[in-house]
C-alpha cells in the first residue's frame, strides 16, 4: 500500500459530502501502489509521474476519473463519458460505500490497466479543433475581422476548442452573440477562456 500524502488530507477533511466514499476510494487506489498527489484541488494518483486516476465529487455522485479512460477496455461497461465533448477521460460514479466495496476488485483491475497504458505510451487520438463546428455568430465575426481570425488561429487547439464549446452551448442566438462579443478582447490578447 502507498503512503498517505498529508497535502491531500485537506481535500478529504473539508468534504461535507461523500467523506466515507472518498476514504474507501482512497484506500482502494493506494492499495494499487500509486503515488498520492494534489492536482487541480483534488487527489490525483500517479505512476512514474504520469496521472493515472483522480478522485472527485459532485452534488449527485462522487467518482474516480481516468484521464485516458477512453483507452480502457471496460468489460463491465461502467465507464462514463462526462459530456459529449470529453474525448479522453472517463469516470466511474458512486453514490454509496457499498457500491465502491462491491466494485473494488474491478476498480483495481481498471487502475492496473491504466498504469499499463501509461507505461506503453499510448495516447488518445483527439479530434482536432478544426473539426468542431464554429457557431455562425462567431464565424461572422471571424469573416469580418482579420485580426480576430489571426488571433483565434494562433491559439492552442485546446483554447480554440474551449471557446467553440462555450459559444456553441448557448441555445439562443442572442446568447451566443453576447458570449462572442464578451470574449473577443480576450481572444485578441491571445488568451484562453479561463486565462
Amino acid at each position: 500500500m502507498s503512503i498517505l500524502n498529508p497535502k491531500v488530507d485537506f481535500f478529504f477533511n473539508k468534504a461535507s459530502k461523500w467523506q466515507k466514499e472518498y476514504e474507501q476510494l482512497r484506500m482502494i487506489v493506494l492499495d494499487c501502489g500509486l503515488v498520492e498527489e494534489l492536482k487541480w484541488g483534488v487527489p490525483c494518483y500517479t505512476s512514474e509521474k504520469k496521472n493515472i486516476v483522480l478522485i472527485h465529487g459532485f452534488k449527485e455522485y462522487c467518482a474516480i476519473l481516468f484521464p485516458k479512460g477512453a483507452l480502457l477496455k471496460d468489460p463491465k461497461g461502467i465507464l462514463i463519458q462526462q459530456t459529449e465533448h470529453v474525448q479522453a477521460a472517463r469516470q466511474i460514479r458512486f453514490t454509496s460505500v457499498r457500491e465502491i466495496i462491491k466494485l473494488a476488485p474491478t476498480l483495481k483491475a481498471y487502475i492496473k490497466e491504466a498504469v499499463e497504458i501509461e507505461k506503453s505510451g499510448k495516447k488518445v487520438v483527439l479530434k482536432p479543433a478544426k473539426e468542431y463546428a464554429i457557431p455562425e455568430e462567431f464565424q461572422s465575426k471571424l469573416n469580418n475581422n482579420a485580426a480576430l481570425k489571426k488571433a483565434f488561429e494562433g491559439l492552442t487547439p485546446g483554447r480554440q476548442k474551449a471557446y467553440l464549446f462555450y459559444f456553441s452551448q448557448a441555445k439562443l442566438p442572442k446568447t451566443r452573440e453576447s458570449r462572442v462579443e464578451k470574449y473577443i478582447p480576450q481572444i485578441l490578447k491571445g488568451k484562453g477562456l479561463d486565462d
